[in-house]
């Protein structure tokens, strides 16, 4: 863990900070991002030394902000990993193609762009005025696992975040009936890939600054970004509501999640219920041998 005389390094450093800004403030959001994606690694187990990462890049803030801090901590030795970053063209219409492959390649990073058009395969399947997010997300997970395994990667690495979590969880809450959110680590259904989620510590709000901070060329998603009035917006909203009036209430509902106390729910596949009985009377501390205890008639 990083302490206050643990510093960034400054001027030697990846080429994805080349031109950080220099103010304290930048800094301590800079060292705040480095620390709790490392406390995620280290808290939810995702580092295995040799193992190779697929780290999803899709031209948003949250995964430039991944790209760099992942970069930041395999540059200081706290990341004994391989790093391979992959974008997946879906060939949306606008899409700035050169856009990624000409950042990466300048910033040195090793990279695989693929394309492939499901963006065509959603906007046949959906109805219109129906979300695109389940079907698109489906075929974009199943196309990012093929590329692992071709690349011999062992995990892949999603740009997720703290509030990802929280707004996946009220989703749940609200629409599906269960309590469940994005795990910060799983092993996909065929037990051959990790997916990770090193970014389960960090808010949004904070991934918006470094990527604003650092200039990086951000691609908004015009699919599901272009659609009004989707489940996930709306619980977004409430949630920038609640924190507007009682700023930090994020975090603790974040901290909920880590505080699970399976007895004080009502799942009795989770918690055994049927089995829960006080315990039978034994000797009290003060008559260890019962010898107060009115004897039984013969």
């Amino acid at each position: 863990m990083l302490d206050d005389s643990d510093d960034l390094p400054g001027d030697d450093i990846h080429p994805l900070f080349q031109g950080a800004p220099k103010s304290t403030e930048f800094r301590k959001l800079r060292k705040r991002l480095v620390q709790q994606v490392r406390e995620a690694t280290e808290a939810f187990g995702m580092i295995r030394p040799g193992d190779r990462w697929l780290v999803c890049l899709s031209g948003g803030k949250d995964s430039y902000t991944l790209l760099a801090v992942l970069h930041e901590l395999k540059w200081r030795g706290l990341l004994p990993v391989d790093l391979l970053a992959c974008n997946l063209d879906q060939g949306q219409p606008g899409f700035p193609a050169t856009v990624l492959p000409e950042f990466l390649t300048k910033m040195g990073v090793p990279h695989r762009i693929e394309y492939q058009d499901t963006y065509s395969v959603v906007v046949d399947k959906i109805p219109q005025g129906r979300t695109y997010c389940s079907l698109c997300s489906r075929l974009r997970r199943g196309n990012l696992y093929r590329i692992a395994r071709e690349e011999g990667c062992s995990s892949v690495v999603l740009g997720h975040h703290r509030d990802d979590m929280l707004e996946t969880f009220f989703m749940n809450l609200f629409h599906g009936g269960r309590l469940a959110t994005m795990p910060p680590k799983l092993v996909n259904e065929d037990g051959d890939l990790t997916v990770l989620r090193p970014l389960a510590f960090v808010a949004e709000a904070d991934c918006e600054r470094f990527a604003r901070a650092m200039d990086y060329p951000v691609i908004p998603c015009d699919l599901c970004g272009s659609q009004d009035g989707l489940q996930r917006m709306q619980v977004k909203a409430l949630l920038d509501e609640w924190e507007k009036r009682t700023p930090g209430r994020r975090n603790v509902m974040f901290k909920a999640l880590m505080n699970v106390r399976p007895s004080h729910l009502v799942d009795p596949k989770l918690f055994d219920f049927a089995g829960l009985w006080p315990a039978a009377p034994g000797p009290s501390a003060e008559d260890p041998d019962n010898s107060n205890e009115i004897p039984h008639l013969r």
